[in-house]
């Protein structure tokens, strides 16, 4: 009972829930935001049936690639971005959003030139049956539309995390979603007097919603000038030096992001092999597993910008305290919102009109879910909330971009095409990648090799 009440009375930090709280409280909003209207997009896309449910799927992980790509840049970017806020330093980090902006916006433009030109081939990785792959190209060529307008916006506003201003695109982010799904209601289904399209009309509504968010978000930026209402002149203001300097540390992330998202896509080809069914009910399973992980988000995207302020002000005891406090919390929340999960699987599920063989499918997979849910969220806090904040990007490369690779696809492949297992226990197979990553992820915490002051190497040099 003493070692308890020790633990407990050691955990009791009122800076760090105070700072936690500030930061993560308006990103737990946006994320669940997101997580609802995104569940609920796929529920009316449901009603079309599974084959729908399937094509909006393969066509999502389109976007999911490139979101992963921009991630990477411009989670690269806010280690430089959160300390440079640390110490004050404007100039560098409105030069760093101009570099940020331009290699997101350059990847927009790779790959919404892929769907135009080539969406047929890229779908027929993922799967074979042609009524899907049909349903999906229309969709997936409107869609990527949006992929324009989410490279300022979302480069604009990580940014604005870093300088502790979440609420603003918090309010605008929930306002698009919110819009979005209003009007994949009125098009998919033909309704307040507007054409019905059916999941052609999702994608309009998300090409509208984007293109309002950031033209909303820019406005707003400049007009309430925002410590990155940067000029023309301010984003393009570096050269070659600067550059190397920053883009030496983020190469590791956009990697990391990058061979993480094509070992994720790897696993959808997987399951999509399986069969339509087997990929419907892990895309149904998606849209549900966002939902359990908004909180965790929040605190995981929060420890960054906490961790990263405090070692570009010097104050790196501080840092390690606050990247273990968060790593607790996913622990106790994880256990938590893994047992929610079980509770609230039934209803959930009753909302798509599936198949049965679908459903329980489903349900399978979600019980794996709560199994693995704190040791997921663990794996995120240390690799988006600690090693990147601290500047640790070669070890985060490998924690999250290789080990994917070496443990987690050869089981998933393992179990699908050598033994034949379904769905379900496909899935427990690629959690053998997360378990090995939660290993090593906290033996290198410990170390306290990671912490590393970029912003004051940046000022030396």
């Amino acid at each position: 009972m003493n070692k308890l009440l020790s633990f407990l009375e050691s955990h009791r930090d009122p800076e760090y829930f105070s700072e936690i709280k500030k930061i993560a409280i308006p990103i737990i909003i946006q994320q669940f935001t997101f997580a609802g209207l995104n569940m609920l997009g796929v529920v009316l896309v449901g009603q079309k049936g599974e084959t729908s449910v399937a094509a909006v799927g393969f066509a999502g992980q389109i976007a999911f690639l490139l979101n992963l790509v921009h991630f990477g840049i411009i989670s690269g970017a806010a280690m430089f971005t959160a300390q440079f806020w640390g110490r004050r330093d404007i100039a560098n980090l409105r030069r760093v959003l101009g570099l940020c902006l331009m290699l997101a916006s350059g990847a927009s433009l790779v790959f919404f030139s892929l769907a135009q030109f080539l969406p047929s081939q890229i779908l027929h990785i993922y799967t074979k049956d042609e009524a899907v792959i049909a349903l999906s190209v229309g969709y997936l060529r409107t869609f990527s539309w949006t992929f324009l307008f989410f490279a300022v916006t979302f480069s604009y506003s990580l940014v604005m995390r870093s300088t502790g201003d979440v609420r603003t695109p918090t309010a605008i982010s929930v306002g698009a979603l919110s819009i979005s799904t209003f009007l994949s209601y009125s098009l998919i289904f033909g309704r307040f007097g507007l054409p019905e399209l059916g999941i052609q009309g999702a994608a309009v509504a998300a090409v509208i919603a984007r293109a309002l968010e950031c033209f909303t978000l820019i406005s707003i930026t400049y007009a309430k000038r925002s410590p990155v209402a940067a000029s023309w002149r301010e984003l393009t203001d570096f050269d070659k030096a600067f550059v190397r300097k920053v883009i030496k540390p983020m190469l590791p992330v956009i990697f990391n992001e990058l061979f993480w998202a094509l070992g994720i896509t790897t696993y959808n080809v997987i399951y999509g092999r399986m069969g339509t069914s087997s990929f419907a009910a892990m895309n149904i399973v998606g849209t549900i597993e966002q939902l359990a992980f908004v909180v965790f988000i929040g605190v995981a995207n929060a420890t960054s910008v906490l961790v990263g302020n405090r070692i570009g002000a010097g104050r790196e005891e501080d840092a390690f305290r606050y990247a273990g406090r968060s790593l607790g919390l996913g622990i106790v929340g994880g256990l938590f919102i893994g047992l929610l999960l079980q509770l609230v699987k039934a209803p959930l599920l009753s909302l798509y009109n599936v198949s049965p063989e679908v459903i329980a499918n489903a349900g399978r997979v979600i019980n794996v879910i709560t199994f693995f849910l704190w040791v997921r969220v663990n794996n995120m806090t240390i690799v988006v909330g600690v090693l990147r904040a601290g500047g640790d990007t070669r070890f985060s490369l490998f924690l999250d971009g290789i080990i994917i690779w070496l443990v987690g696809v050869p089981a998933a492949y393992i179990g699908a095409n050598v033994l034949h297992l379904p769905v379900y226990f496909v899935y427990l197979c690629a959690m053998t990648e997360e378990a090995t990553k939660w290993t090593l992820g906290m033996l290198r915490y410990r170390s306290r090799k990671w912490i590393n002051n970029l912003a004051a190497q940046m000022e030396t040099a």
